[in-house]
């Protein structure tokens, strides 16, 4: 803990522990689904955003690790909390100067509309400096004078399922491909990991497999088609034919 809290600070993020969660630090690979409750403020206490009220109503963010979300710190601080931990994180301007863009989509979504309205069609780094309207105050306020902001963080849920899921159609993909060029062994091991990650699939790997068994019989006969009589010894030669030089 001591560890992963040294890192943070040599981040520019500072961590503080409001709640104590359940059971092991998790494991995050991409692909990881993390349900978590926010609440966004400036570092003298003005909230900004709170996924309890927002929109009238509470609904917790939702993200799936790897996709690359446009607020890469928020990915950073969940992957050190434990499922229902509650912390605090002091983030340097560096990690927070897309933060208006980001609320403004958030915003959008709690009220139906579209998360991209009232955005230019640029990079967020260009619209940070386009000195845009987003339409509301406090954000352009914010736009206009990037700063440290505080997230308080409740970890409600974190699902490797997804992630799971993901790799059972990499794996799952990847034993056809092999099977397509008659790479038995590889194909084999492929869907064996389908197997593994979920079983529920074993119909359709069955079927992928029986395939691939046909496929290899079939290359089989066509090749000792194409060789047969190749290396027959017993084969008698055919008789010389001699020519009279006159």
């Amino acid at each position: 803990m001591e560890e992963e809290g040294r890192k943070l600070l040599e981040e520019g993020i500072r961590k503080k522990l409001i709640s104590p969660g359940r059971g092991e630090l998790s494991t995050f690979p991409n692909g990881t689904k993390v349900v978590f409750h926010y609440r966004s403020s400036l570092c003298d206490g003005t909230v900004l955003d709170d996924s309890r009220t927002m929109g009238g109503r509470s609904k917790p963010m939702e993200l799936i690790l790897g996709k690359k979300f446009k607020l890469a710190v928020w990915e950073r601080i969940v992957i050190t909390m434990r499922k229902g931990e509650v912390a605090e994180f002091t983030c340097d301007t560096k990690h927070t100067a897309l933060y208006p863009l980001v609320s403004q989509s958030l915003r959008n979504i709690s009220v139906g509309k579209d998360p991209l309205e009232g955005q230019r069609h640029c990079c967020g780094i260009a619209q940070i400096h386009s000195h845009h309207s987003l339409g509301h105050k406090d954000l352009d306020h914010l736009q206009a004078n990037p700063q440290p902001l505080v997230f308080a963080i409740e970890l409600l849920e974190v699902s490797q399922q997804w992630a799971a899921s993901n790799n059972v159609k990499a794996y799952y993909k990847r034993g056809k491909a092999h099977a397509a060029v008659w790479n038995e062994k590889e194909a084999r091991a492929d869907f064996a990991k389908v197997l593994e990650l979920d079983p529920s699939l074993e119909a359709s790997v069955n079927r992928e497999l029986k395939a691939l068994e046909e496929r290899l019989r079939s290359k089989k006969q066509e090749e000792k088609g194409r060789y047969k009589g190749l290396f027959d010894f017993n084969a008698q030669p055919a008789a010389a034919t001699t020519v009279s030089p006159f």
